[in-house]
C-alpha cells in the first residue's frame, strides 16, 4: 500500500508538530509520523515535565522559608508519587489537547517508527509513506560520555530523573550545562544533597560569563555544591551507592548520578546516509531554510547544528512549512532566539555575549551596563537576588541582553523585542513599566545605558 501526500514528516516533537500545524493551515496534504508518543521529548520527557519538577520544588521551598515572610509553617515532607502524579497530569492534559488539534487541522497521523529509505518515501509498520517533501524531525537523545554506562538505576539521564518515586539523599550531577543546574535546583529545593561535577571552568559555559558568576554566587547561598574546571574520570558502583572520581584524584560520593552532558542527534539507523543527505558532524546539514543538500529533503530541530530548544524547533517547523508553500519566510537569527534555564534563580539571555560582540565589534566598539536586582523592589520583596547586563554597540543598537534572578525567563519576551527590532538604548529608556514590577528593571538598566539613571549610582 503507497500513500501520496505534499509532505511527509518522520518525528512528531517540536518541529515536527509544527510544521505539520502549519502547512495544514497553508492546504498541504500532511503526513506525520512518531515512534513514540505526540510532542516528543519536550512534552513528554523534557520541558513540560521538567519544569513542573521545579515549580514542585519552588513550593517546598516556599514553604521551608515561609517563616521569612512572617507565614509559620512546617514542611513534613516529599510525596514524590504525588508529586510524580502532579507532573503527569499537566503532561497529559497538554497531550491530548495536541492530538486533539493534530487531527482537527487533517493531519494524517501514523504511530510506529519510521525510515527514511528514498528521498521521496518512510516506511513506517511495513507502509511506504511517500510525500513531494520529506521533512526528517526526529530529535536528539541524552549524550554519555566514551565507556560512561547508563544503567537506569545508580547512574542515569534525565528521563530516568524524572520517574524517580523518592528524592535522591545525595546526588552527583555529572554537568553543569541546563539539564544539570535544572535538576541540581529541583532536587536541592525538594531536600537532595546536590553536588555538580563540570569539566569546563564555569557553570552554564554558554552563557555570558556573569550570570555563571551570579547563577553560582546563588547556587552557594542555596547550598548546592559544584566542583568546576576538572574532568570527570570514572565512576564505581556498589550496592549504597556511586562513587565518582575526578581527574586530579578528588572523589565523591552519592546515592546516584545524573549523567547531564548534553543531547545528541538521533539519526543513526534512519536511512538518511543511505539517501545521501549530509552531516555537519553528527548534526545534518542545512541551508538557511532547514533545507539539505537533497532539494525536497529538509531537516529541523535537535537534528541541525543550532540551539536545541523547543521553540527552535516550532520556529523551523513553520519556516520549512512556509518555504515549501511557496512563501517567502524570513530566515532565523539564531542570536535572536530566547534563552532559558529555569533553576532558581532563573537566567535568560538575548543575543549576543560580551566575548560574542567584542569578536563581532571590536571591544572598543561595545559598551556595557550591568543593573545589581538589589535596587528592584519586587526583587526585594521575593527575597531575591541578580543582575541585568546590557551590551549595546557603541552609539548604537543593543546587541545583547543577559539576566540571572527571579521571573527573568517572563522579562525575555521584552528583550526579544528590544533585540530584533535593533531598538538604542534610547528608544527604550522613555518606556514606561509598572512599579512594582521585576519586569521595571528592564528599563531602569536602559535609563542608565542611555545616560540618563535612575535608581542607579552614577
Amino acid at each position: 500500500m503507497s500513500d501520496r501526500f505534499d509532505i511527509v514528516i518522520l518525528g512528531g516533537g517540536s518541529g515536527g508538530y509544527a510544521c505539520a500545524l502549519r502547512a495544514s493551515q497553508l492546504g498541504l496534504k500532511v503526513a506525520l509520523i512518531e515512534k513514540d508518543k505526540l510532542g516528543g521529548t519536550c512534552l513528554h520527557r523534557g520541558c513540560i515535565p521538567t519544569k513542573a519538577l521545579l515549580h514542585a520544588g519552588d513550593v517546598a521551598h516556599t514553604v521551608k522559608h515561609s517563616s521569612e515572610f512572617g507565614v509559620n509553617s512546617t514542611l513534613t515532607g516529599i510525596d514524590m508519587v504525588a508529586v510524580n502524579s502532579y507532573k503527569d497530569g499537566v503532561v497529559n492534559r497538554l497531550y491530548k489537547g495536541l492530538q486533539g488539534l493534530v487531527k482537527h487541522r487533517g493531519v494524517t497521523y501514523f504511530e510506529g517508527a519510521g525510515k527514511l529509505v528514498s528521498a521521496d518515501t518512510v516506511e513506517v509498520n511495513g507502509q511506504k509513506v511517500s510525500g513531494k517533501y520529506v521533512v526528517l524531525a526526529t530529535g536528539s537523545n541524552s549524550k554519555t560520555l566514551p565507556g560512561l554506562e547508563i544503567d537506569g538505576d545508580k547512574v542515569i539521564t534525565s528521563e530516568h530523573a524524572l520517574n524517580l518515586n523518592s528524592v535522591p539523599a545525595k546526588t552527583i550531577i555529572l554537568g553543569g550545562g541546563v539539564i544539570g543546574v535544572e535538576f541540581a535546583g529541583a532536587w536541592n529545593a525538594l531536600g537532595s544533597d546536590v553536588t555538580i561535577i563540570e569539566g569546563l571552568p564555569r557553570l552554564i559555559p554558554a552563557d555570558d560569563e556573569d550570570m555563571s558568576k551570579g547563577l553560582e554566587k546563588a547556587f552557594r547561598r542555596l547550598g548546592i555544591k559544584f566542583n568546576v574546571g576538572v574532568r570527570f574520570k570514572s565512576v564505581t558502583k556498589s550496592a549504597s551507592g556511586v562513587k565518582v572520581t575526578l581527574e586530579d584524584g578528588k572523589e565523591f560520593n552519592a546515592d546516584l548520578m545524573l549523567v547531564a552532558v548534553g543531547r545528541g542527534p538521533s539519526s543513526r539507523l534512519m536511512g538518511y546516509e543511505e539517501v545521501g543527505v549530509n552531516f555537519a558532524g553528527e548534526h545534518i546539514a542545512v541551508n538557511e531554510y532547514c533545507q539539505t543538500n537533497v532539494p525536497n529533503v529538509y531537516a529541523v530541530g535537535d537534528l541541525i547544528p543550532g540551539p536545541q530548544l523547543a521553540h527552535v524547533g516550532f520556529q523551523e517547523g513553520i519556516l520549512v512549512a512556509e518555504h515549501i508553500a511557496g512563501l517567502d519566510p524570513r530566515p532565523i537569527d539564531y542570536a535572536g532566539v530566547p534563552r532559558v534555564t529555569y533553576c532558581d534563580p532563573e537566567v535568560a539571555s538575548m543575543g549576543l555575549t560580551e566575548v560574542q560582540a567584542a569578536e563581532k565589534y571590536g571591544q572598543e566598539n561595545i559598551a556595557t551596563f550591568k543593573y545589581d536586582l538589589a535596587g528592584n523592589g519586587k526583587t526585594q520583596i521575593l527575597k531575591s537576588a541578580g543582575l541585568i547586563k546590557l551590551i549595546r554597540v557603541k552609539n548604537g543598537p543593543v546587541v545583547g541582553i543577559h539576566m540571572v534572578g527571579a521571573r527573568a525567563g517572563e522579562m525575555i519576551a521584552e528583550a526579544q523585542l528590544i533585540y530584533n527590532w535593533e531598538a538604542m538604548p534610547e528608544d527604550v529608556a522613555p518606556l514606561l513599566h509598572a512599579h512594582p514590577t521585576v519586569s521595571e528593571a528592564m528599563g531602569e538598566a536602559h535609563l542608565a545605558l542611555a545616560g540618563k539613571p535612575l535608581h542607579v549610582h552614577d
